[in-house]
């Protein structure tokens, strides 16, 4: 069996792959996936897979986009560390769910019902399961936060979000920083923090900076068809926009 994952998270995906190697050996992870666009782009230039796990909320947004573009025939696992959906009642045939962290016994039990339904799986029920699911949880506010987590000596002290101008990876520690230059460590990982974050009011640069909205000041054309952002505070470096992501930065930066 040939599967793959989609996951924007680099140790959730990691955990998976290695739990899916102790329980299924037989089963070939073919790609892990982290976006949106790469799962399309990945899907339109490859045969259907057996199987896929899915993360629900990817970084760039919901996973459910994708059925927008692509008609996923394959059985799917969801993945999601958000326990408030109601994912119980698609808990059907070729639908089925995992609440993060994955554990052995879930999973186990995941693959288990998916050998035992293989044969009577009907691929238009799956479709229309998912119209409905992708329904009900448009409907569903997700609790963005309004304020972090911060060490500061030996306390915990929350932030508000809108004093972040940007979020950036320095020698594998996550750093926050203010619009009033301030510099905190957070401890949470940057796909946690863009999970938790409006992404109306913050964007995923690149894998090393996440930045506000608010702090934009300007952008220039780079080499290469890419954008370097400027921002209203001291970045240690250029915030670099690939050119995969330019137009949707442009659009985010203009609603």
């Amino acid at each position: 069996m040939k599967a793959i994952i989609i996951e924007d998270e680099y140790l959730a995906a990691q955990a998976l792959s290695n739990l899916v190697e102790e329980i299924a050996p037989d089963m070939e992870i073919l790609a892990v996936l982290e976006s949106i666009d790469e799962s399309i782009e990945w899907f339109g230039s490859h045969p259907m897979p057996d199987l896929v796990f899915m993360d629900i909320h990817l970084a760039d947004g919901s996973s459910f986009v994708i059925f927008e573009k692509i008609n996923i025939t394959c059985p799917i696992i969801f993945t999601t560390a958000y326990d408030e959906y109601d994912l119980k009642a698609f808990e059907v045939n070729s639908v089925d769910y995992l609440l993060k962290p994955i554990n052995r016994k879930e999973l186990e039990r995941a693959l288990t019902k998916l050998k035992r339904l293989a044969p009577q799986m009907d691929h238009r029920n799956q479709a229309e399961l998912l119209n409905n699911l992708m329904l009900s949880l448009q409907h569903k506010p997700v609790p963005y936060k309004s304020s972090l987590l911060i060490s500061v000596r030996d306390k915990l002290i929350p932030l508000q979000v809108k004093e972040i101008a940007f979020i950036f990876i320095d020698a594998k520690v996550v750093k926050t920083v203010t619009f009033s230059e301030k510099n905190y460590s957070l401890d949470i990982t940057m796909e946690e923090i863009m999970r938790q974050l409006d992404p109306q009011q913050f964007f995923r640069a690149n894998r090393q900076y996440i930045i506000a909205r608010s702090a934009v000041k300007d952008m220039a054309v780079w080499f290469g068809n890419k954008l370097a952002v400027s921002l209203k505070v001291t970045t240690p470096e250029k915030v670099m926009i690939s050119r995969n992501n330019v137009r949707e930065f442009k659009e985010w930066v203009t609603q």
